[in-house]
């Protein structure tokens, strides 16, 4: 669970003045229950693209929790945004919008499967509870959205000289964005977590991965 009021938010949930639905959509995030080996921070959210706007940070963990940076960098991290604007946006269909971004690291072979971003993408809409071809859901226990769009990209990068790093590596990054049909956003939170550590090739909760042998 995120902790309310910590530094860096950008915003105070409850501020005076503040919308009761943004405030409720941020409680919301804060209360979300998240898998323990993916740890959730605040973060700085945007200034510009709302008039009001909250972010939090997802990072893999793998032993003791830490506090997740501005600009993580590790091999699986992603960022949440939640813009809010009273009057509504004609190009959100509401006044709540999600942005999601996810970066992991992939291995060569899964990099350059042609299926990969149909997969990526699968993650997404299987966690969100969005039927094939559908941009949009309003099930009764999971996320309740509409207007689902985003990219799934496919990355190779080669270092030359004195720059740390494995010679050559691969990334896949997933942009997402969607409007929430109400201030109840744990279940975004949460499934936009599950699809991190998805793409970390981590198994689902309740199932121990085995370990090869040497």
């Amino acid at each position: 669970m995120i902790e309310p009021g910590s530094p860096d938010t950008g915003v105070a949930a409850g501020r005076v003045g503040e919308p009761a639905d943004f405030t409720a959509a941020v409680a919301s995030l804060q209360a979300a229950r998240v898998r323990t080996d993916v740890e959730v921070s605040p973060i700085r959210p945007p200034q510009r693209l709302a008039p009001y706007s909250y972010a939090v940070g997802a990072e893999i963990v793998t032993g003791e929790p830490e506090e997740v940076p501005t600009d993580s960098a590790g091999s699986a991290f992603g960022r949440l945004i939640l813009l809010y604007d009273p009057d509504g946006n004609d190009a959100w269909s509401g006044t709540i919008r999600l942005v999601a971004y996810i970066q992991v690291d992939v291995e060569a072979d899964l990099a350059s499967d042609p299926m990969l971003p149909e997969v990526a993408w699968s993650w997404l809409t299987d966690a969100l509870g969005v039927p094939d071809g559908e941009d949009g859901t309003t099930g009764d226990s999971g996320p309740s959205l509409t207007a689902l769009g985003g990219t799934v990209t496919s990355t190779s990068s080669v270092r030359y000289g004195d720059i740390a790093g494995p010679p050559r590596a691969h990334q896949l990054e997933l942009r997402a964005s969607w409007t929430a049909l109400d201030p109840t956003l744990a279940p975004h939170l949460e499934a936009f977590c599950d699809v991190l550590a998805t793409a970390a090739g981590l198994p689902p909760t309740g199932v121990t991965a085995l370990k090869s042998a040497d």
